[in-house]
């Protein structure tokens, strides 16, 4: 199933987006007793697919990507987070941060994991039983503000507003077996900038949950952003930064393009 979360005249729903375009409107929670009306529904606003409860974040997690930043490959998976506030809708704007200014900002194309029951000390053998979906995620970073004004943690450079774009659509877990098994790729204003495959990660899917999960619970709702590929745009030569006026769109294998413009966020005179 395909699930999106979307306003209409009546406000906000949930609903199953079929392959001919039509949507039909989903009763009770993503996580309980969700149910299709059958009824059509007239969507006039696409939301990210859920509310997080957490947004838990994996730096480091595609060998290529390792390689082109000069880094080792890591022991255990590489953890930050970003908060609630980052998420931004499909078709709504990522906002360049103009009060903590950065001229450093980059896309980050990952597949988003989301949590559907609570989970806890899970092994990795059960783990992808307790995904409710997967979506497209951009990971957008400031990378001055990553490396240089954070403490050394990379929170503070992964977590300004419009920083977590999500969505379209939520594809229940049955409809993705093998979650790294999928092409991705990031397309900058109709170029392809990031092009691979979800089987390089370092730390696979069912890994990240038996990780995140030892002695820590991890709530339904609770997304997590798997890391990125090669082809960022620090690495490159020159870099390459989103500005004002750009188009960023995420694709995933079997989930669909997430597209989002840039503009510089507003400061009150």
């Amino acid at each position: 199933m395909k699930i999106i979360r979307f306003l209409d005249a009546d406000g906000e729903h949930l609903g199953t987006l079929h392959d001919d375009g039509r949507v039909t409107v989903l009763e009770g929670t993503l996580f309980d007793d969700l149910h299709d009306t059958g009824r059509d529904a007239t969507v006039t606003k696409v939301l990210a697919p859920l509310e997080p409860r957490d947004i838990l974040c994996i730096g480091l997690n595609y060998r290529k990507h390792a390689a082109e930043g000069g880094q080792a490959i890591p022991e255990h998976p590489v953890l930050f987070m970003k908060n609630s506030g980052a998420v931004q809708n499909p078709e709504d704007p990522i906002r360049l941060p103009r009060v903590l200014a950065s001229n450093s900002v980059d896309y980050e194309c990952e597949l988003a994991v989301v949590i559907g029951r609570t989970c806890h000390n899970v092994k990795r053998a059960d783990a992808l039983s307790y995904v409710l979906g997967y979506t497209c995620a951009n990971d957008v970073s400031a990378r001055d503000w990553q490396r240089n004004g954070g403490g050394g943690q990379w929170c503070r450079g992964k977590t300004f507003a419009t920083f977590c774009p999500l969505g379209p659509v939520l594809v229940t877990a049955d409809e993705i077996p093998n979650p790294n098994d999928l092409s991705i790729r990031t397309v900058l204003n109709g170029e392809v900038m990031q092009d691979w495959t979800t089987s390089d990660m370092i730390f696979d899917v069912p890994t990240l949950i038996e990780f995140l999960s030892a002695s820590t619970v991890l709530r339904p709702g609770t997304v997590i952003l798997t890391g990125t590929p090669h082809g960022v745009g620090f690495a490159r030569t020159p870099p390459v930064f989103l500005k004002a006026g750009d188009s960023v769109t995420i694709e995933i294998e079997k989930i669909g393009s997430l597209t989002n413009p840039v503009v510089e966020e507003a400061v009150a005179g």
